[in-house]
């Protein structure tokens, strides 16, 4: 459970803090980055957020351009943000930005060659969090939520763990993957062309079998380059209504995939995870 600190930086009176360790799970190093707000000072153990990022992310791209700390500073919350993938010249990987390295889509990949290193739903789900809670004035009070291929993995994470996690958002998921290019390209390298086998990692098709509900969130841009393509929420909304799921759609005019729509959106996230964190 060795960790190596890279870097440390002062922020709305909290710590921002990037590590890099070994890695049991994908059989690699791997880095993360996590945000400690001013409340961790007098000892007291705080809720965690895990944020999971889209394709070509690392651990950086949330930290650094969502604007999510001087909340997170005031709720008290600490978050946590993995890389996207195992990464290294041994590691697996693609030419294409939608396959291997920085696009793990959080599953356990069962076919080679991305089996020996490609299991990212165990290095989220069981890995990261132990060692965070081993090493961090932290809780076992967990939220998770995303962007893209995160927010897929946000869902698809929460759901099957309903008794990890208080809370789920995303932005702009994946969410349909067995019936979008980006999930049909991605599940059939790491998951084999067994069909019955992606099931479990489609949020539409979770959502619609679910028996215990974790309070979801998530926001879309309707000016997305990807929206009808790739993220159909619409799927979404429809699997929701078949299950009275508690999920909460929002529908928003003129933002597209970026960023800049992320930081317009996630204070709001971050007070519907408080909500469910101080619970």
């Amino acid at each position: 459970m060795t960790i190596e600190n890279l870097s440390v930086n002062k922020s709305f009176g909290g710590w921002h803090k990037q590590y890099s360790h070994y890695a049991k799970t994908v059989n690699c190093d791997m880095r993360f980055a996590i945000y400690l707000p001013p409340q961790t000072s007098n000892g007291k153990k705080i809720p965690v957020l895990y944020w999971l990022s889209g394709l070509t992310c690392t651990d950086e791209n949330f930290m650094q351009k969502a604007g999510a700390l001087r909340i997170a500073a005031e709720l008290g919350i600490a978050i946590v943000t993995p890389d996207t993938s195992p990464r290294g010249s041994d590691v697996a990987d693609d030419e294409a930005y939608d396959l291997g390295q920085g696009a793990g889509f959080y599953v356990n990949a069962t076919q080679a060659p991305w089996n020996r290193h490609y299991q990212m739903y165990d290095y989220v789900v069981n890995e990261l969090p132990e060692l965070i809670e081993a090493n961090f004035p932290v809780s076992d009070e967990r939220s998770i939520a995303g962007h893209s291929m995160g927010g897929h993995g946000a869902l698809t994470i929460a759901m099957l763990n309903p008794e990890r996690y208080r809370s789920m958002s995303a932005f702009s998921p994946i969410s349909n993957p067995m019936n979008c290019p980006w999930g049909q390209k991605a599940f059939t390298a790491y998951l084999g062309k067994d069909k019955t086998n992606w099931v479990k990692h489609d949020a539409s098709e979770l959502i619609k079998q679910a028996t215990h509900f974790v309070p979801g969130k998530v926001d879309q841009g309707i000016a997305d380059d990807f929206l009808s393509e790739q993220l159909k929420p619409e799927m979404l909304t429809a699997a929701a209504k078949t299950n009275n799921y508690p999920l909460e759609l929002n529908l928003h005019e003129g933002y597209d995939h970026s960023y800049y729509f992320i930081a317009s959106f996630i204070e709001d996230h971050l007070r519907f995870h408080a909500d469910h964190l101080s619970k």
